[in-house]
């Protein structure tokens, strides 16, 4: 018995039907935003589909998991990714174990990636999904073997222009909703969940020292921002770093963006690789990054050290950095703020 859980969107709908033909499905619907009260479309996509629905209601451990997660990284200086998050601890963690108390053996989702078993190194690989526009493995680099091995995606091998012509043909198309946004519970701006919230205002300082201007809380900038900094210097300025023990934000030009090193936290290996050891891989920094070869080095207490090739512009604290072989995904972690450098293990530009 597979559970498939559905959003309402094409893709998860999509996948429900490929699955349907062959295997023993039933329709998984979480709850997870405040507002999600709205169950039309996955009871439609279930009648036509003909499955039957389930829905559990997830909405206070997504607010304890995600939005608070995502308010208290933002108070820290961070940026942070709540897609990884939610689908570590929500969509691969309690959803899952939701489907398997509901009868399920294994739960599939329209995440475009691949999963595959390799029985010589007797692991779940996580690799791309076929089309490299819509490939989310960035995503998925948190899970752990367990997930692995429960997880489907239907849609890994296809392209998203295949699976919207097949919908259309099918006549499911028009029952599901647009395509969803990349952070499901912010309608607007993000610094709107932040309203009513005590966050010190601060000095905007140039890389070189000299203060500029005045910020109105680190929660409202981001590394290579431009717009919105309030500043009239002559030239473009970007942030270049948020300094939570300050209170700062600072500020450089766009040379002052590119950084050779990162340090990572949080680090998930897919591939067994030896933690001892230093390895090469392209490491992308966020999802629409094109990834860079660089040397990973182990620093002996968890962390680890990331090199580029070439410097990398705008790599941001709170991001994760996902190490890739061609289309194998071989783990990933957490990029740390620089302060967290007290070692001096980050080498200069």
């Amino acid at each position: 018995m597979i559970a498939v859980a559905i959003s309402g969107g094409v893709d998860s709908a999509f996948a429900a039907w490929k699955l349907s033909r062959t295997e023993e499905v039933f329709l998984l619907h979480a709850r997870f935003v405040p507002e999600d009260t709205d169950l039309e479309r996955p009871q439609r996509i279930a009648e036509f589909l003909g499955l039957p629905l389930r829905v559990v209601d997830l909405r206070e451990a997504f607010r304890k998991k995600v939005i608070d997660y995502f308010r208290e990284a933002y108070a820290r200086g961070l940026t942070p990714n709540p897609c990884v998050i939610c689908n570590r601890e929500l969509k691969f963690g309690l959803l899952l174990q939701k489907a398997l108390e509901l009868g399920a053996d294994r739960l599939a989702t329209g995440h475009y990636a691949r999963v595959v078993y390799d029985p010589g190194l007797k692991r779940y690989l996580l690799y791309k999904g076929r089309d490299p526009r819509k490939d989310q493995s960035y995503f998925l680099h948190q899970l752990s073997q367990e997930a692995l091995a429960r997880v489907l995606f239907p849609l890994g091998e296809l392209l998203k222009e295949e699976v919207i012509r097949e919908a259309v043909r099918l006549g499911l198309f028009n029952l599901t909703a647009p395509e969803s946004q990349e952070v499901c519970f912010i309608r607007g701006d993000y610094r709107d969940l932040f309203r009513g919230l005590s966050f010190p205002p601060g000095e905007i300082v140039t890389v070189e020292g000299r203060v500029v201007g005045r910020h109105r809380g680190l929660y409202a900038y981001t590394v290579g921002q431009r717009r919105g900094l309030g500043l009239r210097l002559g030239r473009p300025y970007y942030v270049v770093r948020l300094e939570a023990k300050t209170n700062r934000v600072i500020v450089g030009e766009k040379k002052d963006l590119l950084r050779r090193a990162c340090l990572l936290g949080n680090v998930n290996f897919i591939y067994p690789l030896d933690p001892e050891k230093p390895f090469r891989a392209e490491v992308r920094i966020r999802y629409r990054h094109r990834e860079a070869p660089a040397e990973i080095r182990p620093l002996g207490d968890g962390r680890y050290q990331v090199i580029w090739d070439r410097p990398q512009k705008a790599v941001t604290p709170g991001q994760f950095a996902v190490f890739y072989r061609g289309d194998l995904v071989l783990g990933g972690g957490e990029i740390l703020p620089e302060e967290d450098d007290a070692a001096g293990e980050i080498p200069a530009v």
